[in-house]
């Protein structure tokens, strides 16, 4: 059985979790009404893998004898800028979801809980590659700065990232 403490961390993680799914899903439709199809279809992505992360803890704490309470999604943004200010959120909000995950790992450390240590695990490297991407897509449009042709060329390539149903 997991301790209560650590039980409502993860569910507060849950939480934030599928927040990011939500910001993901605010950044889609930001991109839909731009006319950015890839960039709105790489966060569509992103909406599911959200998903799947939270539903992960989800069953998780059930696995390990908690109960899991639904909690106040906050309203993410709807607006940005331009397509880099758009993935520099992403980015920067992925590097908050790794000091999250890491708080995680801690807590479950100073818990002595070895099987939630273990299973924290995937999401770290998990968050080692959310940066990565999303880092790579700040690099790619600051690289094209305001050039609608190359910015047309990025969106072209991110419309190939599968969306899993």
């Amino acid at each position: 059985m997991i301790s209560q403490k650590l039980s409502q961390a993860i569910n507060t993680q849950i939480n934030r979790e599928i927040y990011s799914a939500y910001l993901y899903l605010s950044m889609a439709s930001y991109f839909d009404s731009t006319g950015l199809k890839g960039c709105a279809n790489w966060m569509k992505a992103q909406y599911q893998e959200e998903m799947v992360h939270a539903m992960k803890m989800y069953e998780y704490l059930y696995e390990r004898g908690a109960r899991v309470t639904m909690l106040p999604i906050e309203a993410p943004p709807s607006e940005w800028a331009s397509p880099l200010k758009a993935f520099e959120h992403t980015l920067e909000h992925e590097k908050k979801v790794t000091g999250l995950i890491n708080a995680l790992v801690a807590a479950a450390k100073v818990e002595s809980d070895d099987e939630a240590s273990k299973f924290l695990e995937w999401f770290v490297r998990e968050q080692v590659e959310e940066e990565e991407s999303a880092g790579d897509k700040v690099t790619r449009f600051e690289a094209a700065w305001n050039d609608p042709v190359k910015i047309k060329e990025i969106d072209a390539e991110l419309v190939k990232r599968k969306i899993h149903n």
